[in-house]
């Protein structure tokens, strides 16, 4: 009887819930966003794929929107960020170094962001990007120093260059040069996979 007792009052009990995935908002630009493909050939959608598969499912949120630039990001920040993603993947400032915004002012917005994203108790990986020389030398080279040193004052994981190994690379790119098509899109997924896995094992 005892035994029948403990068979009923283990079927009686109900499962632990299951934690839902970790998860990941991607707060971009048309980079992020996939411009001139579907949403499911862009990065964001092509790392839960492949993260799944590998046994690491995560719910992603694409919030990339094209044109914007990081000030644009900032004002959306605090939306985003409603969500309570565990990680925060930030790739703004292509569009501000196309427009030749100031280099203080593209700063100090990444910084906002990022003090916002861990301030919400976000994991945030900032991704480097550089521009071409339209503005002159000292320009682009001001702009790419500003990333390592953003990540590097606020500790957070960075990803050197999000378009490592697809810029400049006509095979890789849609007409216009700049925007990856879908296979270039699979290289920027498999670079944010690396740079995302230390931060999905972390406790």
């Amino acid at each position: 009887m005892r035994s029948l007792a403990l068979l009923v009052l283990l079927l009686a009990t109900p499962a632990p819930a299951q934690a839902p995935a970790p998860l990941v908002v991607f707060l971009g630009d048309s980079l992020t966003a996939g411009l001139g493909l579907a949403e499911a050939q862009a990065y964001p959608a092509l790392v839960a794929r492949e993260l799944a598969a590998k046994g690491t499912p995560i719910r992603v949120v694409n919030a990339g929107v094209s044109g914007d630039t990081s000030a644009g990001g900032l004002r959306r920040a605090d939306w985003v960020l409603k969500q309570k993603p565990q990680i925060l993947v930030l790739a703004l400032g292509a569009n501000d170094g196309l427009r030749g915004v100031p280099v203080e002012d593209t700063e100090k917005n990444l910084r906002a962001i990022v003090a916002k994203g861990k301030a919400a108790g976000a994991r945030v990986l900032f991704c480097g990007i550089l521009v071409p020389t339209n503005y002159g030398p000292d320009y682009s080279k001001r702009f790419a120093e500003m990333f390592p040193r953003v990540a590097r004052d606020t500790g957070v994981a960075f990803l050197p260059f999000l378009l490592e190994g697809v810029a400049g690379k006509p095979e890789l790119n849609q007409r216009d040069g700049v925007h990856p098509n879908a296979k270039g899109q699979e290289i920027l997924a498999k670079s944010m996979i690396q740079a995302l896995q230390p931060l999905l094992s972390a406790p």
